[in-house]
């Protein structure tokens, strides 16, 4: 080859390599162009300005941005924190929650990939025989059976124009749906931490309330006895002795029904923190911790903090994506190839200059007609889309339901404590009155037992209001979102009582 060929062909090289840049550049400022579809926008929703409350709760401040993570520790039970770490780390539910996290996140990079071209890179070698008897390419020439070898190398790179805008559309779609299994995840974080701590603290309501039933029951037993002394002396008849022992066996059959439910509360703690429940126990604790008073934020906040609310939010934003999607396919779809590379049928030639080959294409399509295949399409994701409108302004409306509900539930819980510790108060005076006229001769066992057993049945309310109202605790977290730190909820208490007296 002379040096004037291969000025020429390398003059060539780089025209090629231009033009071959050139049209991805040009495809990439193609990219800019508007998106079909309605662009989302949250619909608005009727909030009210305040919570029907009863005198005493005060406004609180949560900040919103914290993580709604650990907020089973304002109970400050230690027992409750160590089985919630349990949980968070071997919880099989919340573990496919998290797959289907990761799952989403892939598939957003994967459509995310589309906006830019696609490279490769090929190569490639045979051996072949042509055919003698092939059809002519030349009726003047005859055919002749040939054996050759093609070697070839080359990049090639592919791009997809986005006319209509259905890749933006798609990464929107893509998105939404990741941030709608975020948000997924973090509800089943919430609802699995709510189940642990309904489920702990029902426990170990029934821990105490089974320790004052036995009491009772010790009560009822001594008051037995004293009915079958009586009998054995003539002062008193076998119905009194028959309707005691009917009492001493309801007692007998409740605080089994007690201890049955404890197991049944002891092995869901068990498949909530992902062990087997044959072989998982918690000691009884009879004593119950304090309820925490709780920050009351402003209705307002619910939109910004339940995940159920973002999930359903996440969830039109993806549906209206659809729709861009979807209308998109009655626009053109414009491809861009190219190819620069070298073929030769000789492997010492393959880098040489007379090998060179490269080629650059434009490839466009347009539906003309699809009975109305797009139109329809169109028309079912607008449909989705006003579900999933309907869908989540019903979860705003449920979401402030359900706050309403325990706010309601807790002012009576509160209301019904301060009249069994009034019970409490005036049956431990009157026991102790027993008591007191017992050992002075007065009055004689009889009297003394019924007193004790009424102190204790007014007790066993109390355990009861108690258990609840940790419960409602729980579930009035779980419907503001959850998440305040222990010392928020001090504060809170602390103003709390300062206003109220108490």
């Amino acid at each position: 080859m002379t040096n004037a060929a291969r000025v020429r062909g390398a003059s060539r090289r780089p025209a090629a390599w231009a033009l071959h840049s050139g049209g991805l550049a040009l495809a990439l400022a193609l990219t800019g162009c508007g998106a079909v579809g309605p662009d989302y926008a949250r619909p608005d929703t009727p909030v009210p300005a305040n919570w029907h409350t009863e005198p005493g709760w005060q406004q609180g401040q949560p900040r919103d941005s914290e993580r709604k993570g650990d907020w089973w520790t304002v109970f400050g039970d230690a027992q409750l924190n160590a089985l919630a770490t349990r949980a968070l780390a071997r919880n099989n539910t919340l573990a496919a929650a998290q797959s289907r996290l990761d799952q989403a996140r892939a598939q957003t990079a994967q459509v995310s990939s589309a906006l830019l071209p696609h490279v490769s890179l090929q190569a490639g070698s045979a051996r072949f025989q042509t055919s003698a008897d092939r059809p002519l390419a030349a009726y003047n020439t005859p055919n002749a059976s040939v054996v050759q070898s093609d070697f070839n190398a080359g990049l090639a790179a592919s791009y997809e124009v986005d006319l209509s805008g259905r890749v933006h559309r798609e990464l929107e779609n893509a998105r939404a749906s990741e941030a709608q299994s975020g948000a997924d995840f973090e509800n089943t974080r919430l609802v699995l931490m709510a189940q642990l701590a309904s489920n702990y603290f029902s426990l170990r309501e029934l821990d105490a309330e089974t320790a004052v039933v036995q009491k009772i029951l010790d009560v009822q037993r001594q008051t037995l006895e004293f009915f079958n002394n009586r009998h054995a002396l003539g002062n008193a008849s076998a119905l009194d002795v028959d309707q005691q022992q009917s009492v001493v066996a309801g007692s007998e059959a409740q605080l089994q029904t007690l201890i049955d439910a404890r197991a049944r509360f002891e092995h869901a703690i068990a498949t909530l923190t992902g062990d087997a429940a044959p072989g998982f126990s918690l000691a009884a604790e009879p004593t119950l911790p304090t309820a925490p008073a709780l920050p009351l934020l402003q209705p307002a906040s619910l939109l910004e903090r339940r995940p159920d609310i973002a999930s359903a939010e996440r969830a039109m934003a993806a549906t209206n994506a659809q729709i861009g999607i979807a209308a998109s396919a009655g626009y053109p779809t414009l491809m861009l190839s190219s190819l620069y590379g070298n073929d030769t049928n000789t492997l010492s030639n393959l880098f040489s200059l007379p090998s060179l080959l490269w080629s650059l294409g434009v490839g466009a399509t347009q539906t003309l007609f699809d009975a109305g295949y797009t139109s329809a399409a169109v028309n079912a994701a607008k449909a989705s889309y006003a579900q999933a409108t309907a869908n989540y302004r019903q979860a705003v409306l449920v979401a402030f339901q359900d706050v309403q509900d325990r706010l309601s539930t807790q002012a009576a819980l509160q209301s019904a404590a301060a009249s069994l510790n009034r019970a409490v108060q005036s049956s431990a005076h009157a026991q102790s009155l027993s008591e007191v006229r017992y050992q002075a001769g007065a009055a004689n066992v009889l009297e003394r037992l019924q007193a004790e057993q009424t102190l204790l049945g007014f007790e066993r309310q109390r355990v009861q209001n108690q258990g609840q109202q940790l419960l409602t605790t729980v579930q009035l977290i779980k419907a503001m979102g959850g998440g305040w730190k222990p010392e928020a909820t001090a504060q809170t208490a602390a103003v709390t009582a300062a206003v109220t007296g108490q």
